[in-house]
């Protein structure tokens, strides 16, 4: 079973150290310690292992040590920065592991640019020496690129000539999109093995700048330092110290403190229950603070992201998950009144940025969501997101109108889907004036309320609840998964199209396609020949 808990002090592929304000995030590989032992990762080349470690790094870098406002991304091997994406393990892993492996890596870098957008950490990237591929993107995932000038070192997505495939993290929307380079240069250089150095990467504006070799470390360290000047994160700690889940696992149940899920795997579909808070809550930033990682919002997301995780992984047949809440909805709300109130201090800030995430990972799994809303529920402000992110949502109609749902300010602006959008905006993507009525209602909503309201697909009365339940999972458990991938894919984000929607769009598009063509993965596929004797085999045909 793969797992995502780890620490700075079990890093195995990166070293972390810290100067004030500066951090210094140090690749430096170990060729034995993959996920496999099936490849060596040589030349700082990764896998999902090390991947996991940048996650880990990013997210105690945010919360851990709120003094940090740069980071510098950099390698501690001479001349190479990262050959990016392990090629043998790309050709030994199922198709089902090299997207998910993809996916991963895309919303670790996206955390990046989030931290850069929302936090005030900023990350500069140290190339000093060759970089390609997956190691190009991570650089591209930063705010500035310093490249070192020694007439070796370079920038190259080389994917498509090498591989047949493309750059599997964004590196080609971010090309455009985010660093503006132009279309035609884009084009020419994704098709360069050697990749472009020097001025020329200056001047196509796929590097910030770069310094001669003995004068690079101190430009990287008058760029980072320019970069801390800008943010707005306090000058010291104390942070909130990340302890491990230790979720209880067995064959067929994860368990946490307010997080469990069930597998049924004879009917490929996972029961998956988030309990309200049953404690009383801080409500100050200092006494947040203090809690640390025990304060609900913080403790259940983290274990919400961390069960997400594990089922993408580990249960790959599991296709249809039914998210139920459990407990008072009101306390879900008094919580999420608490966070907004003190959303300025960066402690708040971090939580509910986390929260974020943790909802659009849900966005992103390729799994079928079904939120049940039955009596006893707590599908209220920022877990009526759940619903919300559901494919679809039933809620019990009772005769004595007990079951309920509520909104919260959380639903109006915080929690933004990968489309720039709230899910409610997104819902009601033709009916702008809907939110504000929404916003207005103040009050709880019974299951008639909801529906007419249209904020849930249905609510069954107790004569048919539970054939109609039944009967819609074991129908959606019965379709193509690939069918249904493609599916929630194509309408879980609807409305503007931004930098995040194109990479998991094409992600889900072009990637799932390319990784199962004969031209990249055939026998004679460029991937699978690759740094052996011949020439890869391709069907000219286009398609």
């Amino acid at each position: 079973m793969i797992t995502f808990d780890t620490h700075p002090d079990s890093y195995k592929h990166w070293k972390l150290t810290f100067d004030g304000p500066i951090a210094t995030l140090s690749m430096d590989v170990r060729e034995d310690a993959g996920l496999s032992q099936d490849y060596k990762l040589k030349l700082n080349s990764y896998d999902l292992a090390v991947d996991i470690e940048l996650a880990d790094a990013i997210q105690r870098l945010r919360f851990e040590h709120p003094e940090v406002r740069t980071v510098i991304v950099s390698s501690l091997k001479e001349r190479i920065f990262c050959a990016g994406a392990n090629i043998m393990m790309l050709r030994g892993s199922s198709h089902v592991a090299k997207v998910n492996f993809c996916k991963f890596t895309n919303e670790t870098r996206l955390a990046m640019e989030d931290a850069s957008r929302h936090s005030g950490l900023k990350f500069l990237a140290a190339l000093n020496g060759i970089c390609a591929g997956g190691g190009y993107e991570l650089a591209l995932a930063c705010d500035d690129i310093l490249l070192v000038d020694d007439g070796n070192s370079a920038v190259s997505l080389p994917e498509a000539p090498l591989l047949a495939v493309l750059p599997g993290t964004g590196g080609l929307t971010r090309l455009v999109d985010k660093r503006h380079v132009r279309r035609d240069r884009a084009d020419f250089f994704s098709t360069l093995v050697e990749g472009v150095k020097g001025k020329r990467a200056v001047e196509w504006k796929l590097v910030d700048a770069v310094s001669p070799t003995s004068q690079f470390k101190d430009a990287v360290q008058k760029r980072a330092h320019a970069l801390a000047a800008s943010s707005d994160r306090p000058a010291s700690g104390p942070g909130i110290t990340l302890n491990p889940l230790n979720p209880t696992v067995t064959e067929s149940s994860l368990t946490y403190s307010a997080v469990t899920m069930t597998l049924n795997r004879e009917r490929r579909t996972a029961d998956l229950t988030i309990q309200a808070p049953t404690a009383p809550q801080p409500t100050t930033p200092e006494d947040i603070r203090k809690a640390g990682d025990q304060f609900w919002a913080l403790r259940a997301f983290r274990e919400l992201d961390d069960a997400l995780l594990r089922l993408r992984v580990n249960e790959p047949e599991i296709g249809t998950v039914v998210i139920r809440t459990q407990g008072d909805g009101g306390a879900v709300i008094a919580v999420d009144k608490t966070l907004l109130a003190h959303q300025s201090h960066w402690a708040v800030r971090e939580i509910i940025l986390f929260m974020k995430r943790t909802l659009k990972r849900v966005d992103l799994t390729s799994r079928t969501f079904f939120a049940f809303i039955e009596t006893g529920s707590a599908f209220a402000g920022s877990l009526f997101e759940l619903a919300l992110a559901a494919d679809r949502s039933y809620m019990f109609h009772d005769d004595d109108e007990k079951n309920i749902v509520a909104l919260s300010p959380m639903n109006f602006g915080p929690l933004t889907m990968s489309n720039g959008l709230t899910r409610l905006q997104t819902r009601f993507l033709d009916d702008p004036a809907k939110i504000a009525e929404l916003q207005a209602h103040g009050e709880p909503f019974n299951a008639a309320d909801a529906d007419e309201a249209g904020l849930v697909t249905f609510a069954p009365d107790e004569i048919d609840w539970d054939d109609e339940v039944r009967l819609a999972v074991e129908a959606r458990a019965a379709f193509s998964p690939d069918a249904m991938t493609g599916l929630e894919a194509n309408l879980r984000f609807a409305g503007p199209e931004t930098m995040e929607t194109k990479i998991f769009g094409r992600l889900t598009a072009w990637q799932n396609w390319i990784f199962q063509r004969p031209n990249a993965v055939g026998e004679k596929g460029a991937l699978k020949v690759y740094g052996q004797q011949g020439r890869p085999e391709f069907d000219w045909k286009r398609t």
